[in-house]
């Protein structure tokens, strides 16, 4: 468990993270979402001792990580992909770093094994691509079979097999009790792998509820109704007391399920060509709930937000 109480960081006059309170547990993904400077990366390094809050806490299990004498046997970790000695080879710097904390070196074979890098752990790292480079780290992070795993961006530079394989790791480690803590941008991803959110902006929790109610509260869907006779068919929604908005050659209807409006339709008896329940998106309540958070805005972001 990582638990986070008035976690504050200041760089001098600038307040990066704002005491905030936060609990990511076990048994569960928790992704870790929010704009470009919303101090993401600085609560990770903080959970990891790498830098020091200005004020508050943040512990693992119950203590401060620097306190651990074995620090990747209590939480593995991936923030830097490329931390590794470009002229080491994969297992060579798999094993000093489970001499370091005394981790027996058959595990070494084990992870090498998990991330798929078996074939190619003798040659040196500096030659790994991207997305070679990145199943390094999340080795380097599961050396030490620790309870919690933080995850800083873990799909980057992965084909499409390999990002799917990250979020089958991801849930596999939760289902075994572990503390799972992801950071993405890639919303879709995170939709598919996050039981629960926490969404930063600014410094500040916007949001801490499971991924299922973030879409819900910020994040409206709607029906999609297509008939010959739109004009009529509009018409009878807003009597009935439903918001309705005409999109090219369809009618995006809120307020009730598809179900009635299809029956309302049916009982004056107007045609009806499609009726669809059009789900939100994890990246359309992201956006909305992030639009007035974001550091740098471009102008596409704006429209959105307009």
């Amino acid at each position: 468990m990582i638990r986070a109480q008035a976690l504050t960081k200041t760089y001098g006059d600038k307040t990066a993270v704002d005491a905030i309170d936060f609990t990511v547990k076990p048994g569960r993904v928790t992704g870790f979402l929010g704009p470009n400077g919303a101090g993401k990366s600085t609560t990770m390094r903080m959970i990891l001792g790498l830098d020091a809050p200005t004020a508050g806490s943040v512990t693992v299990n119950g203590h401060r990580h620097l306190a651990s004498p074995a620090p990747l046997r209590s939480i593995g970790a991936l923030i830097e992909a490329q931390g590794f000695h470009p002229g080491r080879s994969a297992r060579d710097h798999l094993r000093w770093l489970a001499a370091s904390n005394g981790i027996p070196t058959t595990r070494v074979g084990e992870v090498l094994e998990l991330v798929g890098l078996e074939n190619v752990a003798g040659q040196r790292a500096g030659r790994y691509s991207l997305g070679m480079g990145q199943r390094l780290g999340i080795a380097a992070a599961l050396i030490g079979d620790p309870p919690v795993v933080v995850l800083d961006e873990p799909v980057n530079g992965l084909d499409p097999e390999g990002i799917r394989w990250v979020r089958s790791l991801a849930r596999r480690l939760a289902d075994e009790g572990r503390t799972v803590f992801i950071s993405s941008h890639l919303m879709t991803e995170m939709a598919l792998t996050a039981d629960h959110l926490i969404v930063i902006g600014r410094g500040q929790i916007l949001a801490d509820c499971s991924t299922e109610d973030f879409i819900a509260r910020h994040a409206a869907s709607y029906v999609r109704v297509k008939s010959p006779a739109r004009a009529e068919v509009g018409a009878l929604l807003e009597r009935a007391g439903l918001e309705v908005t005409v999109v090219d050659d369809a009618l995006h209807v809120q307020g009730t399920e598809a179900a009635a409006i299809g029956d309302l339709i049916h009982a004056k008896g107007l045609g009806l060509h499609e009726l669809t329940l059009v789900r939100s998106s994890l990246e359309d309540a992201f956006m909305t709930l992030t639009a007035s958070h974001v550091e740098y805005t471009s102008k596409a972001r704006e429209e959105v937000a307009a």
